[in-house]
């Protein structure tokens, strides 16, 4: 082969491992996801979520009880999961990448319904929403699971 063939076959490897390496990073194509909001305190979607540690995103898990869905921020309002930015200790660090990864599942499981609570949003403007698959709730789930506890009100320390 000539060196200009070379080159060629060069940058299309380069290239083919670019778009590879960014795939799970761009949002998914619409016609993958449905969406329907439906009456005032309920909203139902499905989408298939990857992680997105920090700052905004599309349908992604930022931890384990805050999640970004069709670019809405969602808070799980009926417990309090670890920390993950930072956490305060190892077994926190440990817990709440379990909660992420755990929540994320759950989310790519099938199409949630989004129960509004008493407030609308919390002081970060996340959305204050319970989450529920077929009457119950996800949020229960990663308490039973062991990765979440039940909100009290506040946050407590998991040091």
């Amino acid at each position: 082969m000539s060196g200009g063939l070379w080159k060629l076959t060069g940058i299309g490897i380069a290239a083919g491992i670019a778009i590879g390496l960014a795939l799970p990073y761009l949002p998914p194509l619409p016609q993958l996801m449905e969406y329907a909001p439906s009456l005032s305190s309920q909203e139902r979607g499905s989408a298939r979520f990857r992680l997105c540690f920090v700052g905004g995103g599309f349908n992604c898990v930022v931890d384990g009880d805050t999640f970004w869905m069709n670019g809405e921020r969602v808070r799980v309002a009926d417990i309090d999961a670890p920390e993950t930015h930072p956490p305060r200790c190892a077994s926190e660090a440990d817990l709440g990448q379990r909660a992420t990864l755990r929540l994320q599942e759950l989310l790519n499981d099938g199409p949630v319904e989004l129960e509004a609570i008493d407030r609308d949003r919390d002081q970060y403007g996340r959305k204050l929403r319970i989450v529920t698959r077929n009457g119950v709730s996800l949020g229960q789930r990663l308490v039973q699971e062991g990765l979440a506890r039940n909100w009290t009100g506040s946050r407590q320390p998991w040091c």
